[in-house]
């Protein structure tokens, strides 16, 4: 009975490995997405609103998905508390800090890392710009994330299953 059980705990453990795995996959499209939707709603403010960064940012932090938010008003609240340092300083310090709580790679830190670089340096024409760009990047990244998600989403399912599955039969 107790071998059982063991061997229950054993499939259930490793099949949900493998159902957390699919699920990063899963979101990392989304979550892509919600950053393209939320520079979007960024350039918008710059471009029409006229608003200033930190308050625009707010604007940003409400209208976007968790996790995404944190990072924008993570952002907002430090330039609130800035004591002379930097958008780019203040920016950087913020993607290190909250990054982990997003399902995004190393690919998308670097574009919204480098978009850091522009935010509240240039007037309102040039930051559009960057923010463009970053959005045609995140869109590439996007294809990509796609494509991972269509290869790999099934295979971990099946695979956590398949990986317990053979440790309890290896083990009895």
């Amino acid at each position: 009975m107790l071998k059982l059980l063991g061997a229950m705990l054993i499939l259930i453990a490793f099949t949900l490995f493998g159902f957390y795995q699919a699920q990063q996959f899963a979101r990392r499209p989304k979550q892509i997405a919600d950053l393209i939707r939320s520079f979007q709603r960024l350039e918008t403010e710059i471009t029409y609103g006229f608003t200033p960064l930190q308050q625009a940012l707010i604007k940003v932090a409400n209208a976007c998905p968790a996790p995404l938010n944190y990072l924008f008003r993570r952002v907002a609240e430090e330039l609130g508390e800035s004591e002379g340092r930097s958008v780019q300083h203040i920016w950087q310090e913020v993607i290190q800090q909250q990054w982990h709580r997003t399902s995004l790679k190393k690919g998308e830190q670097d574009i919204v890392s480098q978009l850091g670089f522009t935010l509240g340096l240039s007037d309102s024409t040039d930051q559009v710009k960057h923010l463009r760009l970053a959005i045609q990047q995140l869109q590439g990244e996007m294809d990509g994330a796609l494509e991972e998600r269509k290869r790999y989403e099934s295979m971990w399912r099946s695979l956590g299953l398949l990986m317990g599955a053979l440790l309890v039969i290896l083990m009895y």
